[in-house]
């Protein structure tokens, strides 16, 4: 698999689980459900919380993943910066 197909895969992984969890959270945020006037005990909220943090828990491997993959990028935008600013 080459670096561009990768990136996508992961951007998607990411893109996937960051939706699970801002959904989840706000389905598992009473007072949401209740502006909203949602029963809010009729939900299966033990379903929602695992979903909720397993796909938080993908996210944070998918990021550290995603800044491992970049972490040389990093490095020369940062050293650029710094050196733009000493400039100044």
């Amino acid at each position: 698999m080459d670096k561009e197909h990768l990136n996508y895969v992961i951007d998607m992984g990411l893109l996937i689980s960051f939706l699970i969890v801002i959904v989840t959270g706000i389905i598992k945020f009473r007072a949401l459900m209740n502006i909203f006037g949602l029963d809010y005990s009729s939900l299966p909220m033990k379903l929602f919380s695992v979903w909720h943090d397993w796909a938080g828990l993908v996210m944070v491997v998918l990021v550290l993943v995603h800044l491992i993959l970049h972490w040389r990028w990093i490095v020369i935008v940062t050293k650029d910066i710094f050196k733009s600013k000493k400039k100044r």
